[in-house]
């Protein structure tokens, strides 16, 4: 092979191949490949316990796969250097669930943490980039507050402004909607939509909220019970005949996802109990 062999660009930012993942011999993961394209957002969806979040944990290298790969822009995620780890988690974003702000700094310096600790940028430098950021998310006038002060769909535009006060390759966040109002929810939506685009990031949305997911996001996948049971464009989704997705797309409380937890029925439980 030649020395000046071309190095082809890397067309999706984030790869999952053939994971499998649980804890001890609970399965959460089986057999996923996902694909998360540059400049792209991406829906991940699901019920609660489908194992969306833990996606995002080994996109991060909070915890590892027992089987399979994961990469983020060629590179695989190495959960035993945590030098390799931590730098490519400065190119990530995330969006806590329920934001989780420091309770105990202000706005202006909960987004300037990622700065503060990860680049020796001067104080003055530091102070413009927090501004701009909070500008971006309607909030530059609200700096000085506590985030007790503040509404929490205030509070999820701040953690927003944080996430990306690196300007990452890459933003996850993990049900962003959550707890919101209906203008919030959009207002949130319409945000990570713009910031993506504005900052040519990739974007992973882990969210049950199909209404604003379906609005702003490019592709989707529907996960149950740790595998992929459909994928597509909104527009697909919304019109496709599969079972699981109508279930889910229309709330409709009877479809493949049980409302039991799986296990013995209520008149087996009786009569175990009578004939003891």
């Amino acid at each position: 092979m030649s020395a000046f062999a071309i190095i082809r660009p890397v067309s999706n930012l984030v790869e999952i191949r053939d994971v499998q993942f649980g804890y001890g011999d609970r399965s959460i993961l089986s057999g996923l490949a996902m694909s998360f394209p540059k400049g792209k957002v991406v829906a991940v969806m699901g019920g609660s316990g489908s194992g969306k979040t833990t996606i995002l944990r080994l996109i991060g290298g909070q915890v590892r796969a027992g089987q399979g790969s994961v990469t983020v822009n060629g590179e695989p995620v190495r959960t035993d250097d945590q030098a390799a780890l931590y730098r490519m988690r400065r190119k990530m974003g995330v969006l806590f669930q329920h934001g989780a702000l420091f309770t105990d700094l202000s706005v202006f310096e909960n987004v300037a943490y990622p700065l503060r600790e990860n680049t020796d940028l001067p104080e003055g430098m530091i102070r413009d980039l927090v501004l701009m950021k909070l500008e971006a998310v309607g909030l530059r006038n609200a700096a000085q507050m506590m985030p007790s002060e503040i509404s929490g769909g205030m509070a999820r535009r701040v953690a927003l402004a944080r996430a990306i006060a690196l300007d990452p390759e890459l933003v996850m966040y993990d049900e962003p909607f959550a707890g919101l109002d209906p203008i919030s929810m959009g207002m949130t939506a319409k945000l990570i939509r713009e910031l993506n685009d504005a900052l040519g990031s990739t974007s992973i949305l882990v969210s049950h909220d199909v209404h604003e997911s379906f609005l702003i996001a490019d592709y989707v996948y529907f996960l149950s019970q740790g595998k992929i049971v459909a994928e597509g464009t909104p527009a697909e989704m919304t019109a496709s005949d599969d079972p699981y997705v109508r279930q889910f797309v229309n709330a409709q409380p009877d479809g493949p996802v049980p409302f039991h937890y799986p296990g013995r029925s209520l008149a087996e439980d009786l009569a175990l109990e009578q004939s003891e």
